[in-house]
């Protein structure tokens, strides 16, 4: 398995922010191949974190690509920064 994490600062609003992940970029994600799970976190301060878990390398690259594009067409006035992005194969996990 292969992990994506986003982290947004600078975040101006949030709620609308998480509200639009929701409705937009969730159904997005979900529909790349090797899809596991996606996780939008509200750090506080202005701070938000996405996780992303993907089968394969494949498909953790395909949704930093959409991630861009989906912030970019649907968030730019919400998050004026761009992401400190770190993946890498996961080696622990639990459920």
């Amino acid at each position: 398995m292969y992990a994506v994490v986003r982290r947004y600062e600078g975040v101006v609003d949030p709620a609308e922010a998480g509200r639009l992940v929701n409705e937009g970029f969730v159904p997005l994600v979900r529909r790349i191949t090797g899809f596991v799970a996606y996780y939008w976190v509200d750090a506080g301060n202005g701070v938000m974190v996405s996780t992303s878990v993907f089968q394969d390398r494949a498909g953790a690259e395909e949704s930093v690509a959409r991630a861009g594009d989906f912030v970019r067409d649907n968030l730019a006035s919400l998050i004026p920064n761009p992401p400190q992005v770190t993946a890498g194969e996961v080696v622990a996990s639990a459920l």
